[in-house]
């Protein structure tokens, strides 16, 4: 998969995704940036981050996918690959439901995906070197190009979700302390339980990542 890095970009998801409308970009394909200056979060906000952070997308069609993947909880997928590149080099990182990355009680990342035809766009923002305010940074030093093409090598594994799966469910119950934003409210995690799709029960609710 090709990687095209820019100096500074407003947001690799959204110039991934245009790129993709416009057809200038085919999957599988991946957009790199030194410089963010209006990423998309979860919910709608703004992610943004000082030059050294990793600010990546990347796409790749279904069919390029595991066959036991659930398209709903894709983005617990992209994550727990990437926790797992940064476990592999001494990290304590570790995914809060459904795709934020933590180290200990701060968040320092998140990951989001986007369906775009026959076509997934997963794109990850990661504090590195440095952080706003109320946020954390990885425990590790890695560079971002070189967490790009781990990420990519590793997607293209093909790894089942059944294998990644197993793992991110014996660790969600750090998950108990926490709490997620569903339909405009925050809701606890502690009495949620996980279902082998990566969708939570709540409430006799059944909640999908979606994002």
């Amino acid at each position: 998969m090709v990687i095209h890095w820019f100096d500074t970009l407003e947001s690799t998801h959204q110039y991934l995704i245009a790129s993709l409308r416009e057809g200038t970009l085919l999957a599988p394909c991946a957009v790199g940036a030194s410089l963010q200056s209006n990423g998309v979060g979860s919910r709608g906000n703004s992610w943004i981050g000082e030059a050294g952070n990793l600010f990546f997308s990347f796409c790749v069609e279904e069919k390029q996918l595991p066959l036991d993947l659930p398209l709903a909880s894709v983005s617990i997928y992209f994550s727990a690959l990437t926790k797992q590149i940064l476990e592999e080099q001494g990290s304590h990182v570790w995914l809060k439901w459904p795709n934020d990355f933590y180290c200990n009680d701060t968040k320092i990342g998140g990951m989001i995906t986007t369906k775009i035809g026959a076509v997934i766009v997963g794109s990850i923002g990661l504090n590195i070197c440095s952080a706003p305010e109320n946020f954390g940074i990885l425990d590790i030093i890695v560079t971002p190009n070189a967490l790009a093409e781990d990420l990519i090598a590793k997607v293209e594994e093909k790894i089942s979700w059944k294998k990644v799966f197993s793992k991110y469910k014996i660790e969600f119950d750090q998950n108990r302390n926490f709490s997620f934003h569903l339909d405009g409210k925050l809701v606890s995690l502690r009495d949620a339980i996980l279902c082998d799709d990566g969708s939570i029960e709540l409430e006799n609710k059944k909640v999908y990542s979606l994002r």
